[in-house]
């Protein structure tokens, strides 16, 4: 089979692609990220969030590749617990602003450095937790003060795959791509 690789890994830098080798771990952000950043609400109140497919499959193929995802989120959604359940991510903060604290948080529990974490997030109470992991990612429609401090800003806009996006270059920066995409490239009968 020949070498896979993702369209985008041109514009990895050598630089960002040590970077994303070294991460062992991975959270995010939710509204601006996992979603467009937009809160819908019916006339009844209930809030709706879209989630983009493609994104969860990338966040999966992270977790089968040894990658630990986290998610952070000021906000507390039923939408977002049963979407991370959904997709097997128990390491759910909800409700925390403190998005640094909560990345050290989950720190103090594994043996790891910094330098092995990455965050990504759009706003400024990402901001902190973004310069504090190893691996600072945002959005092109992120707030511009987060996108001058981002080590990295995708080309998908939040909500339109920048996750899978960045799954896509932590498994490239790893080796792993080709492995976690080589059962969808079996040969047909």
């Amino acid at each position: 089979m020949a070498a896979t690789q993702s369209p985008l890994s041109a514009n990895w830098s050598d630089t960002l692609l040590r970077q994303a080798s070294a991460i062992r771990l991975i959270a995010f952000d939710v509204d601006g990220i996992m979603s467009d950043g937009r809160l819908y609400f019916s006339a009844n109140g209930d809030e709706l969030k879209a989630f983009n497919i493609l994104d969860g499959l990338g966040l999966k193929q992270l977790m089968a590749a040894g990658i630990t995802v986290a998610v952070i989120t000021g906000r507390r959604s039923p939408l977002t617990e049963k979407r991370m359940g959904d997709l097997g991510i128990d390491l759910l903060m909800q409700g925390r602003e403190d998005k640094k604290v909560a990345l050290q948080e989950i720190l103090a529990t594994r043996d790891l450095p910094h330098e092995a974490i990455a965050y990504m997030g759009d706003d400024l109470p990402d901001l902190p937790a973004i310069r504090f992991a190893g691996l600072g990612i945002t959005v092109p429609n992120g707030y511009w003060l987060v996108r001058e401090h981002a080590d990295y800003c995708t080309q998908a806009a939040g909500g339109r795959g920048a996750v899978r996006e960045v799954a896509d270059l932590l498994l490239t920066a790893q080796g792993k791509l080709e492995s976690t995409l080589a059962p969808y490239l079996e040969p047909t009968p």
